[in-house]
């Protein structure tokens, strides 16, 4: 009888845990609140640390200035 619960608890907890995996389209949406200059100047650091590259430097700065 015990052996019986503690496996239907064993199974219960598999469901609960694999119930949130996969077959979803999740997306994220990260809503900034800094300010364009300090996107910027952060952006800036990073390149300026070598954390990004040129290339990805310029395509994100134009990105940061065409936001509304």
């Amino acid at each position: 009888m015990i052996e019986k619960t503690v496996l239907r608890v064993g199974v219960c907890a598999l469901v609960v845990a694999l119930s949130g995996c996969g077959g979803t389209d999740t997306r994220t949406t990260v809503q900034s609140t800094q300010t364009q200059g300090k996107q910027l100047l952060d952006l800036k650091e990073a390149y300026d640390k070598g954390v990004i590259s040129e290339r990805e430097y310029e395509r994100t700065k134009e990105d940061i200035l065409e936001q509304d």
